[in-house]
């Protein structure tokens, strides 16, 4: 089995839908999303992933299943009596701080205290588990078990912060790493695959993050959404409309 995590097209955060740009990228991105079969679709609620699974369930003719617990990755964190989010610190913070990279002792550290980050990975696992239930697919002691493993797809619109998320459970691993140094650009495909070495145990391998080939092939530039300034221009956001110049080169050719 397969699962195709796909991050929303270009964001306008501000009315949690899509700039003009996201919407050339989730046109690109349904012409190639429609061209692979797939058994289930599922969306987060919120706006900006909703309008990006639109045009890929218009061409199919499918409905999607909408899961709360993929609005994003909520959960965060308190230092210095401000919130957190929990991968935007910058790198000379967290790196002392070992137990952000253990499995099962990242959320103990100082680091994630004081917020909701537990309760919000919580649900993540919970709602992960139930969804792979649903196909067949039963967690045990880190493997899923599963009576009739298959050729089939799943895809789920959301966003990146529950997508590495997501993929930090199915890998056994703290999410920390995947959250402070990937990205994946808007519209991008993460590709999971199942890997069945022990009949009816699978456990699951990332064979594509973040793949933006589609616009690359509709002559489309990647959008800059979720990075920091690649150069100090004085302004601290991910949000390359709060920038003062905006980049002169494209992510992605």
């Amino acid at each position: 089995m397969r699962l195709l995590i796909v991050r929303h097209a270009e964001p306008d955060y501000t009315h949690d839908s899509l700039t003009e740009k996201g919407r050339r990228e989730a046109e690109l991105l349904a012409q190639r999303l429609s061209k692979i079969p797939a058994e289930a679709y599922y969306v987060s609620p919120l706006g900006r992933a909703r309008e990006t699974a639109e045009y890929t369930l218009r061409l199919v003719g499918k409905q999607a299943e909408t899961l709360p617990w993929l609005a994003e990755f909520r959960g965060y964190t308190v230092r210095d009596g401000k919130k957190r989010i929990p991968w935007d610190y910058p790198t000379r913070e967290w790196y002392p701080h070992k137990r952000l990279l253990d499995r099962d002792e990242w959320l103990t550290d100082e680091m994630m205290q004081g917020g909701t980050v537990s309760q919000i990975w919580e649900e993540t696992k919970e709602g992960v588990d139930a969804l792979l239930k649903k196909h067949g697919y039963a967690r045990t002691g880190g493997v899923y078990r599963c009576e009739h493993n298959r050729d089939a797809t799943i895809v789920i619109f959301c966003h990146f912060g529950i997508g590495m998320a997501i993929l930090a459970y199915l890998f056994n691993t703290s999410p920390l790493p995947l959250w402070q140094s990937f990205l994946c650009v808007t519209s991008s495909v993460t590709t999971v695959v199942t890997q069945e070495r022990e009949k009816g145990e699978v456990e699951f391998r990332c064979v594509a993050l973040g793949d933006a080939s589609h616009l690359m092939q509709g002559n489309e530039n990647a959008s800059w959404a979720g990075l920091f300034p690649e150069c100090y221009n004085g302004v601290d956001t991910t949000s390359p409309s709060s920038w003062p110049s905006q980049p002169q080169l494209p992510l992605i050719r």
